[in-house]
């Protein structure tokens, strides 16, 4: 029977997890817009679902404390975090100005898997935030509970983000009516571009602060 610790470390996790990933980020916009195109909707789910619990197991295994030890392999994952987030909100702004190709988006562009599923894990794995989130945060959480009782953390904090992403994923087709027409898309590829653009900013400015301060 499960003790009061491994009941305790389980709802940490799903609520932590659940708080955490509950926002507006590379990660959660790009599942969106594989769910309003209908583009192999399930398999994105399924792997971000799945890394997201690889890395959460990997930062209550100890590799939190180990990186927190590491200022500039921070400060060096944040700024090519910076890199990649303002690349691809450059490619958002582009399609927000190119009106033409939004209806075709809106549909699906008859992507490859393989396609899909490479972007799906280059914004997952060069997005800093998702470190910060999974191996960061919910590993120094996890960690701090008894060796029986983290695997029960692990657990609560997948099936937080497995739901999310799931209800994220196909919850979208829902709002397809209302994005099916063009300058819908305009808007949000342009709110997708804004947000990149500041989450870039904020993980570079304290770097280059440091960097600048000698």
């Amino acid at each position: 029977m499960p003790t009061p610790d491994v009941h305790a470390a389980f709802v940490q996790g799903l609520l932590l997890s659940a708080s955490l990933i509950i926002a507006i980020g590379a990660q959660n916009l790009f599942v969106l817009r594989q769910g309003l195109r209908r583009e192999h909707v399930g398999a994105v789910v399924a792997l971000c679902a799945a890394l997201d619990a690889a890395l959460i197991a990997v930062g209550v295994s100890g590799v939190a404390t180990a990186l927190g030890r590491h200022r500039g392999a921070l400060d060096a994952l944040a700024l090519a975090g910076a890199g990649f987030l303002s690349v691809y909100g450059a490619l958002a702004l582009r399609r927000a100005l190119a009106p033409s190709a939004l209806v075709a988006a809106a549909t699906g562009s008859g992507r490859g898997a393989q396609a899909v599923l490479g972007q799906a894990l280059a914004i997952t794995l060069l997005n800093p935030h998702v470190y910060l989130d999974t191996v960061l945060l919910l590993g120094a959480a996890g960690a701090q509970h008894a060796p029986q009782a983290q695997p029960a953390f692990v657990l609560g904090g997948a099936l937080a983000s497995a739901a999310w992403f799931t209800a994220l994923g196909f919850g979208a087709r829902w709002l397809a009516p209302v994005l099916a027409r063009p300058q819908a898309w305009r808007v949000l590829d342009a709110l997708v571009a804004a947000v990149m653009f500041v989450l870039a900013l904020s993980l570079a400015a304290a770097p280059v602060m440091r960097l600048a301060g000698g």
